[in-house]
């Protein structure tokens, strides 16, 4: 491994634009891991009733009051989005590029690159983000507004107020232009709003990548971190499609146990499989 770190730091640079794609398994790598010890210590109570192994079968269990649901929802984002990660893998990642041209697009939704002080304008969150309400839409087409609402204050004081799994009646979140109930800003059926910051971001990302990884714009390196195959079409097969088409790009990917890279690139790829944090650590650019 060693000799495939020594190849991605002479990337890293060698650069004049860093495009960084993250998924999941950067946020494993930061410690925010959805089962095991950290599930037991925040959801023991929900285990306990329903059975539950991990955060995630959680997420998407038909409780039967809102009470119950947003009790549950907003332990899990408190521990996922406004608690710190148990590791700096985000800090240790920035502390590489800050000094470079970067953008990053991610499907994470933990909010963990701003938190380590990335740059929000080089920042496409294209999945959402648990830190935003939206208004529901029970029926289709029947969505109010196509417009987000952050949630800290009030999912604090779910948090803290909640008593055996449910949250008072009035702490219930409900849209402030139709009066129906709120859901996450996440990107799980067709009621996912894409805002006005959404498409702010969308816009500059879009942008970065015609005047970065044109033939003109110098050596590109392509940083994905993490992304598994659930939705390879926004990050992963891009990745490839453009480094296939840009002489002057590398395609760099850390993955634990899916760092692989399709033979048309291979001379000009470095897949480390590997945990990212180990691999963060050893990269020291110059």
């Amino acid at each position: 491994m060693t000799v495939l770190i020594e190849k991605l730091k002479k990337a890293l640079n060698d650069a004049d634009a860093v495009i960084i794609g993250a998924g999941a398994g950067l946020s494993t790598s930061a410690g925010f891991t959805y089962s095991g010890e950290r599930f037991e210590k925040h959801f023991a109570d929900f285990a306990a009733r329903y059975g539950f192994r991990d955060m995630y079968t959680g997420g998407f269990y038909p409780y039967k009051t809102l009470e119950e649901h947003w009790a549950y929802w907003s332990r899990y984002i408190m521990v996922n989005r406004y608690m710190d990660a148990p590791k700096p893998t985000y800090e240790k990642l920035l502390s590489l590029v800050k000094d470079k041209d970067y953008f990053v697009i991610t499907t994470n939704v933990d909010h963990c690159f701003q938190k380590a002080g990335f740059d929000k304008l080089r920042l496409y969150y294209t999945q959402g983000d648990y830190g935003l309400f939206q208004c529901s839409r029970p029926e289709p087409g029947a969505i109010c507004q196509h417009k987000t609402y952050d949630n800290e204050v009030q999912i604090r004081a779910m948090y803290e107020k909640q008593q055996d799994m449910k949250i008072p009646s009035e702490l219930v979140p409900h849209c402030p232009v139709c009066g129906k109930p709120m859901s996450m800003n996440l990107r799980a059926d067709d009621t996912f709003v894409q805002d006005k910051g959404w498409y702010d971001a969308a816009e500059r990302y879009e942008h970065f990548l015609l005047t970065r990884n044109a033939s003109d714009g110098g050596n590109v390196l392509f940083l994905e971190l993490g992304v598994g195959g659930n939705t390879p079409g926004i990050i992963k097969y891009p990745f490839w499609q453009m480094t296939a088409q840009n002489a002057r790009a590398t395609y760099a990917c850390i993955n634990y146990g899916e760092a692989v890279c399709p033979k048309e690139i291979a001379g000009r790829s470095i897949c480390i499989n590997a945990d990212i944090f180990e691999v963060l650590n050893e990269l020291k650019v110059a």
